[in-house]
């Protein structure tokens, strides 16, 4: 039997999510082992995009995370601590330290913009995860212009052209047209991934289920190839067909006599 090859399309990944979200770093890490094994993993193109949880979040917070929580939730003190606490403990089955008494809370919405140059560069990804690294596990202020030029400089850009960049409105757009779509899908919690342009997998789903998503569209863009069956011995005896394939025969022309010829 002879196998035909399958085509191999490009798998588009879509990601919205937050550089102050706990669960778009838990998410990030379910994605990744996700990818782990799965056979389409190399076809696999992964674009980040932005997404505020508070855009009117100050650059300079002086309350600490549990203190945020606990006026938003409305659950006090108590209640934010045990938040953070379960928090800490999901995170750390996924590998990540969340020492959140040392987390600065800040505005993301610069952080977001210099994903989008690291982009430019080919350094998207390698850009999200400093920052989600430097905010949740080192402490960062992640919202101060000089700290996003040296993680940018620490993945591999000009820390100097990140920073002038960062006193324009380099970027902006781009985040802003995040935003505008992540409202057209009607995005409201992250992370968020799109598959494809056709499937939505809301949360920061186990590992197991965004493969199956994965595998799922793959599967759609990738179909199993045709198989061909060795022929049956005496198929096809019929003059035209052999080995049970009939073809259409080449038309002969008869030839003209002398007095037919002009």
């Amino acid at each position: 039997m002879t196998a035909l090859p399958a085509a191999s399309e490009p798998l588009r990944v879509d990601i919205w999510s937050d550089i102050a979200c706990p669960w778009c770093y838990v998410g990030k890490r379910r994605f990744e082992t996700a990818l782990e094994g799965f056979a389409g993993r190399d076809a696999v193109e992964v674009v980040w995009h932005a997404f505020e949880l508070d855009p009117s979040a100050p650059v300079e917070e002086t309350r600490k995370m549990r203190d945020i929580l606990g006026s938003k939730y409305g659950q006090g003190a108590a209640g934010a601590q045990a938040m953070l606490d379960n928090m800490t403990q999901t995170a750390a089955a996924e590998g990540l330290e969340y020492p959140f008494e040392r987390l600065v809370p800040t505005n993301t919405f610069d952080a977001h913009r210099v994903i989008h140059l690291a982009a430019h560069e080919g350094k998207q990804d390698a850009m999200k995860e400093r920052l989600l690294a430097a905010y949740f596990t080192e402490g960062k202020h992640v919202g101060s212009r000089d700290t996003l030029a040296t993680l940018a400089a620490e993945v591999g850009l000009d820390g100097a052209a990140v920073r002038a960049a960062l006193d324009t409105d380099a970027g902006a757009a781009e985040v802003r047209q995040d935003q505008t779509q992540a409202r057209a899908y009607g995005i409201s919690g992250v992370p968020f991934f799109v598959l494809g342009g056709k499937y939505g997998v809301s949360g920061a789903q186990p590992a197991e289920v965004l493969r199956g998503a994965l595998e799922q569209l793959w599967g759609e863009l990738n179909p199993a190839p045709l198989t061909m069956l060795s022929p049956v011995a005496g198929a096809g005896a019929a003059e035209g067909c052999e080995d049970g394939s009939c073809a259409v025969p080449e038309k002969t022309v008869p030839e003209r006599t002398a007095a037919e010829q002009v």
